[in-house]
C-alpha cells in the first residue's frame, strides 16, 4: 500500500501520459485536415474541368461543326484536360438550359469519389465531390465596323492623326496576335473592341472593352445577292461619266427600279433616283471637285459575265468630293449603301476607299466582303447609322470619322455575342 500511496502522489511522467492520451487526437485531426485539404484540391480542379467542358461544348454550339456536337467536344475536352486522373463516379450530365439573358447554354454536372488513406478508416464511403459549371453566348454590344478575313492579317486597323468617332463596336474574324490594333496618334471611340485572335492593349482604345478571342462574327449580308441575270436592268448599261462643271440627272430614274450601268466616273454633279444601280464591271468614282447625291439608293459592283469569280470594281471617292448618299430603308437592299459582288477576288492589296470633305454625310452599310476598305478622315468625314462590313478595314487621315446612330439600328444591327461562363 505505501509503494501505490507514494506513485499515486508522484508527478513524475505526467506529460508523457497526457501526450500519449492525446495523441490519436492530435494524430487524428492532422490527418483530418490532410484530406480536407485534398478535397478542395480536387473539387477546384473537378470545377476547371467542368467549367473548361462547358465552354468547349458552348463553342461547338456556336461554330454549328457537323462533325462534333456538344456533347462530343465536352467529352473531348474533359478527355484531354484530365490531367490528374479523374474516374468519374458517372458519366459526365450534359445539359442545354434556355433560361437567362443567354443562348447556345451548355451545363457539364461532374462527380467524384475518391477514398483517402485517413478517412477511409472512419468512412467506408467517401464523401462524394460535385462540381458544374455553365457556359453561354452573351450581348457583348452593336458592331457597325465588321472585318471579315479569318488568318493571321491584322483585320482592323486606325492610325495615322484620325479621330474615330464610331458610337458602335468593332470586330474582326483575325486570328492573328495583332487582329485589332491602333497605331500612330489616332483615337479611337469605339467599344467593344473585339477578335478571334488577340486586341493588343493600347491608349488609343481610350478605354473601350477589349475583347479577344471571341467567337467568330458571321457575314450580316451572307444571303444578299446581286440581281441576277440582269434581266431586271431598265435602260441601257451606260456610262455615267462626266468633268466638272457638268451635271448628269437621274433623279427620274422610277423609285425601286434596277438601272444598269458600265461605270459611275463622276468629277461634276451626279444626281441619282431612289434606285439600285449595278455597275457591270466597272468601278465608282468620285473626283475632287465631285458632288454625288441620292436618297434611297444602292451602288452594287457586279458584272453580267458567269462564273465563280469576275472583273468586279471597286469604289474611289476623293478627300475633296461632297458625297451625300442615303441607303434605302426598305426593299432587298435595305440600308446597304455599296455592295461588291462576292465574286470579286479575295485581296487584302486591293482597297476601297472612301473619303469626302466636310459636307459629305453618307447612310447605310458598305459591304467589301472580299477586299479591303479604307476610310480616309482627312476632311472630317461624316456618316450615320453606317455599318463597314469589309474583308480588312482601315481608318486613317488627319481629321474625324465620325458615325452618328441616334435612332439606333433597329432590326438591322450587328450584334456582337461573346463565350462566356455564366454559371
Amino acid at each position: 500500500m505505501t509503494f501505490w500511496k507514494r506513485l499515486i502522489k508522484d508527478k513524475r511522467g505526467n506529460a508523457l501520459v497526457l501526450a500519449g492520451a492525446a495523441l490519436p487526437l492530435v494524430i487524428g485531426s492532422a490527418g483530418l485536415a490532410s484530406d480536407t485539404i485534398q478535397w478542395a484540391l480536387w473539387k477546384r480542379q473537378l470545377q476547371r474541368a467542368a467549367d473548361s467542358a462547358a465552354l468547349a461544348g458552348t463553342y461547338a454550339r456556336v461554330q454549328n461543326n457537323a462533325g462534333q456536337t456538344a456533347a462530343q467536344a465536352v467529352a473531348n475536352d474533359l478527355t484531354r484536360n484530365n490531367h490528374v486522373g479523374f474516374a468519374l463516379l458517372n458519366p459526365q450530365e450534359v445539359t442545354f438550359p434556355t433560361s437567362g439573358s443567354w443562348t447556345n447554354g451548355v451545363r457539364v454536372e461532374l462527380e467524384i469519389q475518391k477514398r483517402l488513406s485517413f478517412s477511409s478508416l472512419f468512412l467506408p464511403n467517401p464523401p462524394i465531390i460535385r462540381a458544374a459549371g455553365t457556359a453561354a453566348t452573351i450581348a457583348t454590344g452593336v458592331y457597325c465596323v465588321v472585318s471579315l478575313i479569318d488568318s493571321g492579317v491584322t483585320g482592323i486597323t486606325s492610325t495615322g492623326n484620325s479621330t474615330l468617332n464610331l458610337g458602335c463596336g468593332m470586330i474582326t474574324n483575325s486570328n492573328s496576335l495583332s487582329a485589332a490594333i491602333a497605331t500612330g496618334s489616332s483615337q479611337v471611340h469605339a467599344t467593344p473592341v473585339a477578335a478571334v485572335g488577340n486586341v493588343p492593349p493600347s491608349s488609343h482604345w481610350n478605354g473601350a472593352e477589349l475583347l479577344p478571342y471571341t467567337v467568330k462574327q458571321e457575314d450580316p449580308y451572307a444571303t444578299k445577292e446581286p440581281p441576277k441575270p440582269f434581266g431586271p436592268c431598265q435602260g441601257s448599261a451606260s456610262r455615267l461619266r462626266n468633268n466638272p462643271g457638268n451635271t448628269i440627272d437621274r433623279t427620274a430614274d422610277p423609285a425601286g427600279s434596277v438601272q444598269c450601268v458600265s461605270e459611275i466616273d463622276i468629277k461634276g454633279t451626279l444626281n441619282l433616283g431612289s434606285a439600285t444601280y449595278v455597275i457591270d464591271g466597272g468601278n465608282f468614282s468620285a473626283g475632287g471637285q465631285a458632288k454625288i447625291s441620292c436618297t434611297g439608293c444602292t451602288i452594287i459592283l457586279s458584272n453580267s459575265s458567269g462564273g465563280s469569280t469576275a472583273n468586279i470594281g471597286t469604289v474611289d471617292i476623293n478627300a475633296g468630293a461632297e458625297i451625300k448618299m442615303t441607303a434605302p430603308t426598305s426593299g432587298t437592299y435595305k440600308e446597304i449603301l455599296f455592295f461588291q459582288d462576292r465574286r470579286a477576288p479575295q485581296s487584302t492589296t486591293i482597297t476601297n476607299k472612301i473619303n469626302g470633305n466636310s459636307n459629305s454625310v453618307m447612310s447605310g452599310a458598305f459591304y467589301f466582303p472580299n477586299q479591303a476598305l479604307d476610310i480616309n478622315g482627312t476632311a472630317n468625314l461624316n456618316f450615320t447609322c453606317a455599318k463597314f462590313v469589309s474583308y480588312i478595314v482601315s481608318f486613317s487621315g488627319n481629321g474625324s470619322i465620325n458615325n452618328t446612330c441616334t435612332g439606333g439600328y433597329g432590326g438591322g444591327a450587328i450584334m456582337g455575342k461573346h463565350v462566356r461562363l455564366v454559371a
